[in-house]
């Protein structure tokens, strides 16, 4: 084991997880994130015997399901961890695993450097940020986001409730993103425009004055000035049709340890005072839309009106 990776893996598995002894805990990764799983491993192995990991080739695409025995495995499972290098968040195998009644959390993309970061905090911090943010947003009707880049869009969560990502899944069915600190909403509706600043697939992380821009109307996204995010989405939209174009997300950062953008989503979009608005998939976070895609655009600087009132967002320190 990587002895580094040891203090995160630490945090994960008894802060985060909270794995008891009498617990089946499920490992799932892939050649390319090793490192991270077996840290992961070694720290389960001190509470628990009942540890597998279970190793697969990356995926093709972010949401792609895994092979039918590693579905299975997680959906046997108390505990799932999956630092995978392509997300297993949105996909049917982990719904089935919460269904089952295994907490799950998924590391999609996961780095050393970004385990390392993300995990260097106080969850139960971050779990009080998340219910702060709940507790100005949850009963809007309508929500506008707007940034001195030029984005303006308004989304309508309907009968669709916010979600939290603290990081803390202490009871069965419950799932996170490892590095946490979000909450979020699958909008019914939304128009407008969006104008990413911050980090965005197949970028990364966008250099200064680059910016991606797409139009929405209805829910879905109508036009994109971005030559590689439209590729990407029209590649989706071959095998899905129109669900490829539903605005699937919007997510407000609550993790204020996370000071620096790094071009991972994974970290980049749960940084305090940042929103996330996000292409494709939406079944997993209670939408209905099955799509082969879930991108995440991150604004570093938005402002966000919950019913026409500021909402006071987490301040971060970069």
């Amino acid at each position: 084991m990587n002895n580094s990776l040891r203090q995160p893996a630490q945090t994960a598995i008894e802060q985060c997880m909270g794995l008891r002894a009498h617990e089946s805990c499920c490992i799932v990764t892939d050649d390319e994130r090793m490192a991270i799983a077996e840290a992961l491993d070694a720290v389960a192995r001190e509470t628990t015997d009942d540890v597998t990991l279970v190793r697969y080739p990356p995926g093709d695409q972010h949401g792609e399901e895994p092979p039918e025995p590693v579905a299975a495995a997680m959906a046997g499972a108390d505990v799932v961890l999956a630092p995978t290098t392509k997300s297993l968040s949105h996909t049917d195998a982990r719904t089935a695993a919460n269904e089952a009644g295994a907490r799950v959390a998924t590391l999609p993309g996961i780095t050393d450097g970004v385990f390392l970061m993300g995990m260097d905090a106080d969850y139960e911090h971050i779990r009080e940020e998340c219910g702060r943010m709940l507790g100005q947003v949850a009963d809007a009707e309508e929500i506008r986001v707007t940034s001195p880049q030029g984005t303006d869009i308004t989304l309508r969560p309907g009968d669709r409730e916010w979600q939290e990502d603290t990081g803390i899944v202490h009871e069965g069915g419950q799932m996170t993103n490892l590095p946490a600190g979000e909450v979020f909403v699958s909008p019914e509706t939304a128009d407008g425009t969006v104008v990413v600043d911050g980090t965005m697939m197949p970028h990364g992380q966008l250099e200064d004055g680059h910016h991606v821009e797409f139009t929405v109307a209805d829910g879905q996204v109508t036009d994109i000035a971005d030559d590689g995010l439209r590729e990407e989405v029209e590649d989706a939209a071959a095998e899905a049709g129109e669900a490829a174009f539903n605005l699937a997300e919007l997510g407000i950062g609550t993790n204020v340890g996370v000071t620096d953008l790094v071009g991972s989503v994974l970290l980049d979009e749960k940084a305090g005072g940042t929103v996330h608005i996000a292409i494709g998939d939406d079944h997993g976070i209670g939408g209905g839309v099955h799509a082969p895609i879930h991108l995440d655009g991150i604004l570093t600087e938005p402002t966000v009106y919950a019913d026409g009132e500021v909402v006071d967002l987490p301040q971060d320190e970069r």
